[in-house]
């Protein structure tokens, strides 16, 4: 019996030691900066950051001046492709996770295992009209520099039409594309949110496995001046 109640111990304990590690991690990670000495510019263009509290994606506008996103992302994909869609919102994960687990309650251990360990990636793209801001969804303002540079790391994750499958979406106006690179634990979704928008030269922390990494960087006051 002792030996029994030692091996539960140490059956619980180790678990949660590592996942005590994880998040101590994550929590310094990404409260480390990359390119800490940006600002927000007085004018540019404006995207957006959103969250539902483990994923993270990059809203921006359908069409500017630097890109229309229409040819990449085309509505024809989409189950209801005739609404007036102002914005596209671009994600990046794993592919069971996004294809199996519509809602929380179908993940599994067996589904988290097998995307910390290593799977195939997706994108995720959703079509928006005029989305308004709200504490899941922040505005950011960045240079039209910072923008044609964030529109360029995002164009190297989007395969040719001719080159990829798209599969169903949750509701009528999102979908998934195949796309490159493989999620593991030290890649996961939000890291690519971070990555991406650190390679655009805004700021954002150095490790952020947790969408609550991500948002901490965009600043509260931008949500509050767009209410």
């Amino acid at each position: 019996m002792n030996r029994a109640a030692k091996w539960a111990a140490w059956a619980i304990a180790v678990p949660l030691s590592l996942l005590t590690l994880f998040l101590l991690a994550a929590w310094i990670g990404s409260a480390l900066p990359r390119n800490g000495d940006w600002v927000e510019p007085a004018t540019g263009v404006e995207i957006m950051i959103e969250t539902n509290g483990v994923h993270t994606a990059i809203v921006m506008p359908l069409v500017t001046a630097q890109k229309d996103w229409r040819p990449a992302f085309p509505v024809g994909d989409l189950g209801a492709p005739y609404r007036p869609y102002t914005h596209v919102s671009v994600s990046w994960g794993e592919r069971e996770v996004f294809l199996n687990t519509p809602t929380w309650g179908d993940i599994t251990p067996a589904t988290i295992l097998g995307a910390a360990v290593g799977g195939d990636s997706l994108l995720h793209i959703a079509h928006y009209t005029r989305p308004a801001p709200s504490d899941t969804i922040r505005p950011l303002r960045i240079s039209r520099r910072q923008y044609a540079r964030l529109v360029a790391a995002i164009e190297r994750q989007v395969l040719p039409p001719a080159a990829r499958i798209s599969y169903r979406g949750y509701y009528a106006h999102d979908v998934f594309y195949d796309a490159p690179g493989t999620y593991h634990l030290g890649n996961t979704c939000n890291q690519w949110t971070s990555d991406t928008l650190a390679e655009a030269g805004i700021r954002t922390g150095r490790w952020t496995p947790l969408a609550g990494g991500v948002m901490r960087w965009i600043p509260y006051e931008t949500l509050d001046s767009a209410r």
